[in-house]
């Protein structure tokens, strides 16, 4: 093996990258990971019928607040079996301050690693390398912390 091949390799493994996925908003408007590319973006799988889901979306709600200013952006992406009217009401009545998408196909869940237990974040860098991913809950003062080194790295 070259030591070029092992290079690569060793790369490949060192982090995984954001899949290049499209969404289209509830406003009707389209967002890709690719736009994000740039930008420490947070990415929420989410049902309006997940309990866990429900009680942490105003943690969520904060986490967006408080970064917001600096370029981080949030995106919640609805389950392909969550009622689009369900994710709609639900984005309106808790005035979600941040993109809310459905992934009507499941072609998102599929592209993030066949997602099926929500909730489930992750968390992406500037470079659009995943740095975390959580499945249920996260630590949310774990989670600023991480937020900050990266929104603080160049």
């Amino acid at each position: 093996m070259s030591a070029l091949t092992l290079v690569s390799l060793l790369s490949a493994c060192a982090s995984d990258r954001a899949p290049e996925s499209s969404y289209v908003l509830l406003d009707g408007s389209k967002i890709s990971t690719s736009q994000l590319q740039g930008k420490v973006f947070l990415v929420n799988f989410w049902a309006t019928s997940c309990t866990t889901c429900v009680a942490e979306m105003p943690e969520l709600i904060a986490t967006h607040n408080k970064f917001k200013e600096r370029g981080f952006e949030t995106l919640a992406v609805a389950m392909s079996y969550d009622p689009p009217s369900y994710v709609v009401n639900f984005a309106q009545t808790r005035q979600l301050p941040f993109k809310v998408a459905i992934d009507n196909t499941g072609a998102a869940a599929k592209a993030w690693g066949e997602i099926q237990l929500t909730p489930t974040t992750f968390v992406v860098n500037k470079r659009g390398e995943i740095v975390k991913r959580y499945v249920g809950t996260p630590n949310f003062s774990e989670l600023h912390q991480l937020i900050e080194q990266l929104l603080s790295a160049s």
